[in-house]
Formats: C-alpha cells, structure tokens, sequence
C-alpha cells in the first residue's frame, strides 16, 4: 500500500488494517520513532472539530513533529483563494504533511491529481470518508474480540450524513463482519445498501456484538426534517434508551464517533456505562493517528532505521 496518502478506506485490505492496528497497539504500549531531520505537519480544518483535530495534535506532537499554525477564518481562502491554491503554498514552503478536513466530498481528488509533494491525510471530507475515525474503530472493536469476521455490527441512526457510517460500513464489510443499519428510513443511504441490511433497531439489539451510534447531523440536515424529531421521541423511536441496552447481549459493546448528544441518539448515563468504549475509542483515535502519520512518515524515508 503506498502510503504517501491517506484519504479512503477504500484503498485498505485487511492486510492494511491489521498492520496499522498493531502498531498503533505498539505506541500504545510505549513505542517510539525517532525523525531524520524535522518535519512539519499543518491541520487544515474547514469543519469545527475537538476529538479529531486535538487528537492529530497530540499524536504530532507525541512523534516529535512542528506544527504549522492554520486558521481558517484568518487565511486566504477568504479572500477567495482555492483549496488546491492553500495546499500548493504549504508544500512550497516544504511542509511535509496536510491533515484536511472540508466539507465537500471527495476534496482530496484534486489534491491527489496535483502529485504535490506534500502528503494529504484525510480528515473528513463532508458526508464522504473519515477513514481515521474508521481505523480507529476498527482497533477499538478488535481490542474487544480480536477477531472482524463474523460479527454483527449495527450502525444506528442519521446515516445518509455520517461519513462514519459510509467508512466503517465499507471496511466492516472487507474485513468480514456483518452489518446492518437502523435509524429513520428516511435517513438511509441508497449507495450504502450494498455494505449491509436496514432494520428497526429493536429486531437488532438483542443480535449484534457491536452497537454503533451516530449523531443526528444538524448541519447537514434540512431544519424543518430536524424539528419533526423531538428529543425524546427520536430516543424511544431509534435510540439506544435502557430498555434497549438491557437487550444486549452480555458481551456487546456499545460505540459513538462523538460529539454525543446525550438522551437524543442514547441515553445519558450509558454514555459513561460499563458497555460504553466512547471514550477509549478517542484514546485509540490518538494512537491510531500516531500510526497514521508513522506511515506516512516511513514511506517519505523521515523514520530513523525504518520501523522494525
């Protein structure tokens, strides 16, 4: 796998993900790498983010990296300058790695099309891909059960908007676990049923190894088909409420790519629950990223001796 970029996980096989799986498990067991020379990393975010900017800082930082500084609000694509335009002036100051989030689908493209110098790690491309929130999951649940084939994986509510949804569904499925959808009908993806079965939610509770939940997307949503939703009822209609998590079977774990919006997509206190890998899935997400960037790195010959 050519690890210059990083921007779907449609470029990964099993081989791929196993691989940045162990040695994300290694920087979380103390590895570390030593760098060439210095090397610098710029976080361009369009989108507001905590979990995954802060968490692409911090395992930056933890490799040893200099960070450029990128305020969107105060750079020049306000003045009207393109994406490709911001990303052709950083790799002539020679900055070595761009992590980008956009809004607009598949902004990578012509990115990867320019054969810039600097490398490209996507960081959420609209209702596209997040293909390191994806591997960070994909450590989270083999952490759990060592194993993807042959689980059964439900992936809960605003779908058509969750570029987590669309990542983990196609990686699930290469990787031979079994998934199935659930949330508002209206709120299905066409394009994702191929990778896995619509159900309501309370014929899968009691199923699945693996309870997936997702934030309803008002920002991406039409105002008037949010307002139908109220609180509540979207939590007793398709959320995971106590009833439900009392379904589950006794292995089953419960996951959310965050923000949460507690007592809408699951209930509050379940949030913090013995079932709950929320928060260990954003300790991961820093040592996956670790290992994201470690690639990269490598494959750009900026690790000392290799990895070993």
């Amino acid at each position: 796998m050519n690890m210059h970029d990083l921007t779907t996980v449609e470029d990964f096989n099993e081989e791929d993900v196993l691989h940045k799986i162990h040695l994300a498990e290694e920087f979380k067991n103390g590895k570390s790498v030593e760098l060439v020379r210095p090397v610098y990393a710029m976080n361009l975010f369009f989108e507001n983010s905590t979990r995954t900017h802060t968490s692409f800082e911090m395992a930056e930082n933890r490799l040893g990296m200099k960070l450029l500084e990128f305020e969107a609000q105060t750079s020049s694509v306000t003045k009207g300058e393109s994406l490709l335009d911001t990303v052709k002036t950083i790799d002539a100051i020679q900055a070595d790695i761009a992590v980008i989030r956009h809004p607009q689908n598949d902004y990578y493209k012509q990115l990867l099309d320019a054969n810039l110098e600097i490398s490209v790690i996507n960081a959420g491309d609209g209702s596209g891909q997040h293909p390191s929130q994806s591997l960070l999951d994909m450590m989270t649940i083999y952490e759990e059960f060592q194993r993807f084939d042959g689980l059964k994986i439900a992936i809960a509510g605003d779908i058509s908007h969750s570029r987590v949804a669309r990542s983990n569904a196609m990686l699930l499925n290469k990787l031979g676990a079994k998934v199935y959808f659930a949330g508002p009908e209206e709120w299905m993806a066409e394009d994702l049923e191929e990778y896995g079965t619509f159900l309501p939610i309370d014929e899968l509770v009691d199923q699945v190894d693996v309870m997936m939940l997702l934030r309803i997307q008002r920002e991406r949503i039409d105002e008037n088909a949010v307002i139908q939703f109220q609180p509540h009822e979207y939590l007793q209609k398709y959320g995971l409420n106590f009833a439900r998590a009392e379904r589950m079977k006794p292995e089953a774990i419960i996951m959310h790519p965050a923000p949460v919006n507690r007592g809408i997509e699951i209930e509050s206190s379940l949030v913090d629950g013995k079932r709950s890998r929320i928060f260990k899935q954003m300790t991961n997400g820093m040592y996956m990223r670790m290992a994201i960037l470690t690639d990269v790195l490598e494959s750009k010959g900026l690790i000392r001796g290799g990895l070993n």
